[in-house]
């Protein structure tokens, strides 16, 4: 039985910071990972998907650059060199979080599969074959979620896709068929589209992102089939079949009426399952909801005294920032004594199509349902100086205003830099800086923020 004052297991966006933090304030760490050092984010999320969206963005630059004066007669997608730019990437970003922990004294990397034996006592099964008993204090479970595969007849026939093992094709897919048309499935289908590919975008719902307002994803479905990717919707996957040459017929119920697509590859991109299964979380007082994610109160503690949890393991918005965040909250609560709270957090995120999506708080929807008075300020891009000028005229700002106190309750921009742009109103809504407030400011010339001018002279 090895001893130790913390033990974190998962060395993802929260658990790497988090052992180092606690090393450094001389807490005797173990930091257990069964597989990469930078979980998710790094290895087969933001830092590999990123880098690639960044070569399809070229790809569609060189595509469309006559509008601006600039004749491109061919260009070619080197696919091995797109994918040999985000492998080194991936290496890089991967091994400086390792050198960070090697460098951490009280830190102990131990590569292995970590199961509970009680609320204070973890077995591991290590790569290199040993097993061992390690007891601490403290223990934090930050082992993240991986790709939900739906049981679909004849699923396990054919050979699919996930997020995961997409980043390792060698080849542009001649036909790739998305199941799911959420975040993974919308910024894949553009990227692919881009490098060649022909799309086909299979969403349950009535509509992409069923949880956006009805005109964020009317615009996104417009964008999307003028990128020449065909999205259906009310489409249920019923059927998966391998034809002679290596094809895939993909039988679906389209709005009630049966149907078919044949394809040359199908990823499933439907959601997300917390690794948490192989923990034996059955030994501990450690309670799971009906999914698998860990329960958690307001500051990440779990039924299990001294057992946190965080990231994506504890269920809610899936984005390695809030991973980061719990971080955060869990080393200023147990080393400072705080009492810094996940509850009413604000919650902004970006999805890396092209334009990109930029959210930040409450939906008018939202705004609808909880009764507020509100207010919608609301212009399209090609009305933004910037966005015309550099031809950049998809989308549109929108934002959800509070009627008597005027403070921005939430927005949501589609455009180019949109991420960058909600990130302006977030910073607002953190200093409750009014909606007239930025109606009047000064913003440089031509900023795309500067058009934040415009939205709010756009609220009668």
């Amino acid at each position: 039985m090895k001893e130790f004052d913390a033990i974190v297991i998962g060395a993802g966006q929260a658990g790497v910071p988090l052992a180092k933090k606690l090393a450094g304030a001389g807490w005797r760490t173990a930091l257990i990972e069964k597989r990469l050092v930078g979980g998710t984010c790094i290895n087969d999320g933001c830092t590999p998907t990123k880098a690639m969206v960044a070569s399809a963005r070229m790809a569609y630059l060189a595509a469309n650059s006559k509008v601006l004066g600039i004749d491109i007669p061919a260009y070619e997608v080197n696919f091995k060199v797109v994918m040999a730019r985000k492998s080194a990437i991936v290496t890089q970003f991967r091994e400086g979080s390792l050198a960070g922990i090697e460098k951490t004294k009280n830190l102990t990397l131990i590569y292995g599969e970590a199961k509970f034996k009680d609320d204070h006592t973890v077995y591991v099964n290590a790569n290199d074959g040993t097993f061992e008993n390690y007891t601490a204090k403290h223990i934090f479970i930050n082992t993240g979620a991986s790709p939900r595969i739906p049981d679909i007849e004849g699923i396990k026939a054919i050979k699919y896709l996930t997020s995961t093992t997409i980043l390792g094709l060698k080849e542009v897919p001649e036909h790739l068929l998305i199941v799911g048309g959420g975040y993974i499935g919308l910024e894949f289908g553009q990227m692919f589209r881009r490098f060649g590919s022909g799309i086909t975008i299979l969403e349950q719902s009535s509509q992409l992102m069923p949880k956006e307002d009805n005109d964020v994803c009317e615009v996104m479905s417009r964008i999307f089939k003028e990128d020449g990717i065909d999205v259906l919707t009310d489409a249920k996957v019923l059927k998966f079949e391998t034809l002679a040459n290596d094809k895939i017929k993909v039988t679906i119920d389209l709005k009630g009426k049966s149907t078919t697509v044949t394809c040359s590859h199908v990823l499933i991109a439907s959601g997300r399952n917390p690794q948490t299964a192989a923990l034996g979380l059955e030994n501990t007082a450690v309670e799971c909801d009906s999914h698998g994610f860990i329960e958690v109160n307001e500051f990440l503690e779990t039924k299990a005294s001294h057992v946190y949890a965080l990231g994506d393991v504890k269920g809610g918005p899936a984005f390695t920032h809030i991973s980061y965040n719990d971080y955060i909250v869990v080393t200023k609560n147990i080393l400072e004594g705080s009492k810094m709270s996940i509850k009413d957090r604000m919650i902004p995120y970006c999805m890396f199509t092209d334009p990109q999506l930029g959210r930040i708080g409450m939906t008018e929807t939202q705004a609808k349902e909880k009764g507020i008075d509100y207010l919608v300020a609301k212009i399209p891009m090609k009305n933004v100086a910037r966005a015309i000028e550099t031809a950049e005229t998809r989308g549109f700002m929108k934002a959800v205003v509070d009627k008597k106190s005027k403070q921005i309750l939430g927005a949501t921009i589609i455009g180019e830099q949109g991420g960058e742009i909600m990130s302006v109103l977030q910073m607002a809504m953190m200093g409750k800086i009014t909606y007239e407030e930025i109606r009047f400011a000064i913003f440089a010339h031509p900023l795309y923020a500067e058009s934040l001018n415009n939205l709010f002279m756009s609220i009668a």
